[in-house]
């Protein structure tokens, strides 16, 4: 069964310097049929205008993941971590007992594009802690490329849950296949571009809950660029 999720239906946040798409339930954004999906618990697409961004604020027991997709974002936090998160990065901070950071677009005349994640912790009150890690662009490219692991396998950045986070950018015409084991679920986010799910035609913004299939095929209308994520 695949439930879709229209780009086009999401929670909006609108301010001067953020233009925030919500895929489920977020701030001030509330729908009681959109609360997550398994362990996922934010997929925010936000836009941050140059020179703005998030002023330091606190989290508390949620593993956040940053992707970006266009444009560079500043990162800063309580562990003493600074650092850039570029395209190809993927960067996971465990908030834990809790952590202090923020987030600014320092380019001068550029937005920032980037997927907000937010995946709920296997256990409370873990050590807050950072990681941050570069995919090499050839290993997105045409295949779907683990980027977050419980175990950090194959380079990928390690998370406090049992979920592993796949991304793939796609040409025109390309697919990819992800086997669903049984009693697991799939959640794909098409970050860009157009792709078919089992078929079924999605677009930039779209989401689509995958319970109880098999597989996940994904086919490029257009060149597209995928999240995937694999959840108990």
């Amino acid at each position: 069964m695949i439930l879709r999720r229209s780009g086009d239906e999401r929670g909006v946040t609108q301010l001067a310097w953020l233009d925030s798409k919500h895929t489920f339930s977020f701030g001030d954004y509330f729908d009681q049929q959109h609360m997550g999906f398994r362990s996922l618990r934010v997929i925010n697409d936000d836009r941050v205008a140059a020179g703005g961004g998030f002023a330091t604020h606190g989290h508390r027991d949620m593993e956040i993941v940053t992707y970006v997709l266009e444009g560079a974002l500043e990162h800063k936090d309580s562990l003493g971590n600074g650092s850039t998160i570029r395209p190809g990065d993927a960067q996971r901070m465990s908030a834990g007992t809790g952590i202090q950071h923020s987030e600014f677009n320092q380019l001068k005349a550029e937005a920032v594009h980037f997927l907000q994640i937010w995946i709920l912790p296997a256990q409370l009150g873990l050590p807050p802690s950072y990681e941050q890690k570069t995919i090499a662009p050839e290993d997105l490219r045409g295949r779907l490329r683990c980027i977050v692991a419980p175990d950090g396998r194959d380079g990928a950045i390690a998370i406090h849950q049992d979920c592993l986070v796949y991304a793939a950018r796609l040409s025109a015409g390309e697919r990819v296949h992800h086997a669903v084991a049984t009693g697991r679920h799939a959640w794909i986010q098409v970050a860009r571009g157009e792709a078919t799910i089992n078929g079924e035609s999605f677009t930039a913004g779209d989401g689509a809950a995958v319970s109880n299939e098999p597989g996940v095929d994904i086919a490029a209308t257009t060149g597209c660029e995928v999240l995937l994520f694999d959840l108990a």
